[in-house]
């Protein structure tokens, strides 16, 4: 299967040696996502509702370059500098997703995160048939 690189200007530029996505077949793998605004690249800082909310837009944006949606999506890793924040991004993540065909995921508290960010999502998504 060959390797399809998804990009768009609409998602926050790599900040290092890495894709925005790559889709092999009809599996979509999107490098995990912080609260940096596209264009400006600049953080969103000391609200955690805001700064989840960027991190979702983020991650929709490169799904949709894929012509995929969050119901494509069957795994994601939410990463937390904080596990205290967990309710909060709890609640703003579950926005997004369909309660019955939720994805998988996990939630795991880190000791730090690129650009010392509160928080960091990649998903998995694949087409549906």
């Amino acid at each position: 299967m060959k390797k399809e690189i998804i990009y768009t200007k609409d998602a926050p530029e790599p900040i290092g040696p890495y894709s925005q996505a790559v889709k092999i077949g009809k599996t979509l793998y999107v490098s995990g996502q912080i609260p940096l605004i596209p264009g400006k690249m600049e953080l969103i800082e000391n609200n955690l509702e805001e700064e989840t909310n960027q991190v979702m837009k983020n991650l929709e944006a490169i799904l949709l370059e894929a012509n995929m949606t969050f119901q494509n999506v069957i795994k994601t890793t939410i990463f937390l500098s904080n596990m205290a924040d967990f309710e909060s991004v709890n609640e703003i993540y579950g926005r997004y997703f369909n309660s019955e065909n939720a994805p998988a995921r996990e939630t795991v508290e880190v000791s730090n995160l690129p650009k010392y960010v509160r928080l960091e999502i990649s998903v998995i998504a694949s087409e549906t048939d």
